[in-house]
């Protein structure tokens, strides 16, 4: 559980700190699976483009008369074909990234709504007077708003 967490006074038990707690863990999840399909997405953008850039340059201009030569020479050259091999399975893998990171953003929003829905069971009495404190703190230390359910 996490530190910050843990200090949270009386008012809110030990069951609801390990909602929280949990809640931040699929945050921080979320959050890496995020950035890493925007870096690979990146990577593949940047790739691609310096791939089609050197096919321009290499076989597109010196032999635009005929398309049957240009594919010749592209087939003919191996290490172009696993380029572009390569090139594929890394825009499938940014495919799988995406699927991953939306999943994950499911799970993670699903934990946040259910916590804000069953908030009036969680805080009871002198306790929903000052949860507020627990949803500052929330919102502050790791940017997840259980203020209210939409994004």
């Amino acid at each position: 559980m996490h530190d910050s967490i843990r200090g949270f006074e009386e008012w809110t038990d030990p069951a609801t700190k390990q909602m929280l707690s949990n809640l931040v863990d699929r945050k921080q999840k979320f959050d890496r699976a995020k950035k890493m399909h925007l870096y690979c997405l990146w990577i593949a953008v940047f790739t691609s483009f310096c791939f089609f850039y050197y096919l321009t340059k290499a076989i597109l201009e010196p032999y635009s008369y005929s398309f049957g030569t240009m594919f010749s020479i592209f087939i003919s050259n191996s290490v172009l074909v696993i380029i572009a091999v390569f090139l594929a399975g890394l825009f499938g893998g940014v495919r799988v990234l995406y699927q991953q990171k939306e999943k994950k953003e499911k799970e993670y929003q699903d934990l946040r709504k259910e916590i804000i829905d069953r908030s009036k069971d969680l805080w009871k009495e002198d306790a929903w007077k000052k949860r507020h404190k627990v949803f500052d703190e929330m919102k502050s230390l790791f940017d997840i708003n259980l203020y209210h359910g939409s994004k």
